[in-house]
C-alpha cells in the first residue's frame, strides 16, 4: 500500500468516524496485525477507548480479529475495505435507481451502521419514509420488507458470519474470540418475519406528551423483548454493487461505439447472468438466441430476425465484448468480461497520458501497444517526431512508469553498442500505477474541508437562520416577519454561500470521476490476475 494510499484511508477514517478512530485504524494500517494491549502502548490511549475504537472497525468490517496460537487476539486493519468508504454516495445512489427511496434508505442504514437485523432496519427505514410523508400518511413495514427482500434476491444484501450454537455445556469456559462461520447456502435467505405496524413521526401529537418521558419510558423498557431475527444481521454486499458499475461500464461503451439497441441488447444478456456468473467470472453464462429475445424489455419491439442479425454484428466487432460460443437455440453468446475491461482500461490509460503528457505522448503510447516491441529509432520513425522531442517524451513516460525499456544485449558483457533497447507498454503495470490517483482524491478531500473549515462560522449563521425559518412557518408566522428572518444574511455573504455551495459540489463530482477511474483500472486488474 502506498503512502498516497495511507494518507486517504485516514482522511476517510477521520471524516467519517472521528480522530480517536481514525488513530487506531492507521496505526494498524501502518504496522499490520497487533493485539490490543500493544495498540493502546504504542498509540498512548486507554484500553477502553481502543476497545471502542475496535469495536467500530469491526462493526464496519474495517477491521477482522484472528486468534493467535498462544491465545491472543490480533487486529488487522483491512485497508481496501476503508478505501471502499469513498463509494459509500455510489452505492446508495444505485439503490435508488434501482429500488426508489425504500431501497436507498436500506442500503444507507447498513452502510451508517455497518450490521443490522432486518426488524432494525425495516422499522428505522419506515419511521424515516413516513417523516417525509404528507400529514396522516405513514409507510406500512410489509412495503419496507418486501423491498428488503428484492434487495437479497438479487445479491446487493447479504447474511453477515455468525457465530455457531456451541453444543458445549454453558459452564464451559468462552473462547478468547469467536469464530463465525458463514453458511453459502443462507447467505441470502430472508427469515420469515411477520412484521405488522407503520412507521412513526418523532413529534408525536398524541395525548400522553405531557407525562414525563421517563416515567413513559419505563414501562417499554420493561416489556422489551429480543427481535423475532435476534442474531440474524446484514450487511451491504460491496461486490455486487461493484458487478453492476462494471455492467454498467461495459453497456455505455457498447452504446457510445454502436447504437442504444445494441446496449440493451448487451444490458438484457448482463442482466440474466448478473446473479448466475460469478463477478470474477471472464464470461458469462451461455445464452442462446431464443432466451435473450423472450428476456427483451416488453416495449422493445424488435424481431428476431433482427436481433440475430445485431447478435451477429456484436460478435464480429474487433473488439469482441459479445462472443458466440455455439450454435443451439438459435446460437449461444457470451459477454466477454475480461475482454471488454481491458478494452476500456486501454482506452482509460491512454486518456491519462494524453490529459497528462499530450498527444505526442499519446501517439506514442498507441504505437507501443500496436507494435508492442520497438527500438527509439523506430518510435521516432513510426511516429514523426524529431529525435530530441520523442527522447524526452519516452523518459519521462519511463519514469512515471507508463511504458518500460527492455534491455536484450548480443554479447555477454552488456556493452550498450551491442544492445538492443526495446520500449513496450504492459496495460497491467500502466493500470497498477492507478494508485498514483488516490492522491489525487486526498488532495480533493483536503480541499473541501479547507473550504469548509474557512467558512465555519458563515455555514453556522445559515443554519441557525435555516432553523429559525423552519420553526417559524410551522408556527404559521406572517410573511413579513419571514422576510426580516432571511435579510440577517447579507447580500454578500449569500454570493459567499454560494461559491462555497459551488466549490464543494465540484470537488464532490471530481471524486466521483476519479473513484470511477480507479474503479475501472482495479477491476481490469483483477480480471487479470483471476483470468
Amino acid at each position: 500500500m502506498t503512502q498516497a494510499e495511507i494518507k486517504l484511508c485516514s482522511l476517510l477514517l477521520c471524516e467519517h468516524f472521528g480522530e480517536i478512530v481514525e488513530k487506531i485504524g492507521t496505526h494498524l494500517i501502518h504496522n499490520g496485525s497487533q493485539p490490543l494491549r500493544m495498540i493502546a502502548h504504542d498509540t498512548g490511549m486507554s484500553l477502553d477507548q481502543v476497545r471502542k475504537a475496535l469495536c467500530v472497525l469491526i462493526q464496519h468490517n474495517l477491521v477482522t480479529y484472528q486468534l493467535q496460537k498462544r491465545g491472543l487476539v490480533e487486529y488487522e486493519a483491512q485497508c481496501s475495505r476503508v478505501l471502499r468508504i469513498l463509494r459509500y454516495p455510489r452505492y446508495i445512489y444505485t439503490a435508488k435507481t434501482l429500488y426508489s427511496d425504500t431501497g436507498e434508505l436500506v442500503v444507507e442504514e447498513l452502510l451508517l451502521n455497518g450490521k443490522m437485523t432486518m426488524s432494525a432496519v425495516v422499522k428505522k427505514v419506515a419511521d424515516r419514509l413516513t417523516e417525509t410523508m404528507e400529514e396522516g400518511k405513514t409507510m406500512d413495514y410489509s412495503e419496507v420488507s418486501s423491498t428488503f427482500v428484492r434487495l437479497a434476491d438479487t445479491h446487493f444484501i447479504q447474511r453477515c458470519p455468525s457465530a455457531p450454537e456451541s453444543p458445549e455445556p454453558p459452564e464451559a469456559p468462552l473462547p478468547p474470540a469467536p469464530t463465525l462461520v458463514l453458511n453459502e447456502q443462507e447467505m441470502y435467505t430472508v427469515p420469515r418475519l411477520n412484521l405488522v405496524g407503520k412507521g412513526k413521526r418523532r413529534h408525536s401529537d398524541n395525548g400522553d406528551d405531557c407525562e414525563p418521558k421517563a416515567k413513559r419510558q419505563k414501562p417499554n423498557a420493561d416489556s422489551k423483548e429480543p427481535p423475532p431475527d435476534d442474531g440474524i444481521y446484514w450487511q451491504v454486499n460491496i461486490d455486487r454493487f461493484h458487478q453492476h458499475f462494471r455492467d454498467q461500464v461495459i453497456v455505455s461503451a457498447v452504446a457510445n461505439r454502436m447504437d442504444q439497441t445494441s446496449s440493451e441488447i448487451v444490458r438484457t444478456m448482463l442482466r440474466m447472468s448478473e446473479v448466475t456468473t460469478s463477478s470474477n467470472a471472464p464470461y458469462t453464462q451461455p445464452l442462446s438466441s431464443n432466451e435473450i429475445f423472450r428476456s427483451l424489455p416488453a416495449g422493445y419491439n424488435i424481431s428476431k430476425q433482427i436481433l440475430d442479425q445485431y447478435l451477429t454484428l456484436l460478435a464480429d466487432d474487433p473488439l469482441e465484448f459479445v462472443g458466440k460460443s455455439g450454435e443451439s437455440g438459435g446460437g449461444m453468446y457470451v459477454i466477454n468480461l475480461h475482454k471488454a475491461l481491458a478494452s476500456l482500461a486501454t482506452a482509460t490509460l491512454e486518456s491519462i497520458v494524453q490529459e497528462r503528457f499530450g498527444s505526442r505522448c499519446a501517439r506514442i503510447f498507441r504505437l507501443l501497444l500496436r507494435k508492442k516491441h520497438l527500438e527509439q529509432k523506430q518510435i521516432e520513425d513510426f511516429a514523426m517526431i524529431p529525435a530530441k522531442e520523442a527522447k524526452e517524451m519516452m523518459y519521462k513516460m519511463l519514469t512515471c512508469n507508463i511504458v518500460s525499456l527492455q534491455e536484450i544485449p548480443k554479447t555477454p558483457d552488456h556493452a550498450p553498442s551491442r544492445t538492443f533497447y526495446l520500449y513496450a507498454v504492459s496495460v497491467l503495470s500502466s493500470a497498477g500505477q492507478s494508485q498514483a490517483l488516490a492522491q489525487l482524491v486526498a488532495n480533493l478531500i483536503e480541499r473541501r474541508l479547507h473550504e469548509t473549515k474557512e467558512n465555519r462560522r458563515l455555514l453556522e449563521k445559515s443554519q441557525r437562520v435555516e432553523a429559525i425559518l423552519a420553526s417559524m412557518q410551522a408556527t404559521g408566522a406572517e410573511e413579513a416577519q419571514l422576510q426580516e428572518v432571511e435579510e440577517m444574511i447579507t447580500a454578500p455573504e449569500r454570493q459567499q454561500l454560494e461559491s462555497l455551495k459551488h466549490n464543494v459540489n465540484k470537488i464532490d463530482a471530481s471524486e466521483n470521476q476519479v473513484d470511477e477511474t480507479i474503479f475501472l483500472l482495479e477491476s481490469y486488474i483483477n480480471s487479470t490476475v483471476k483470468h
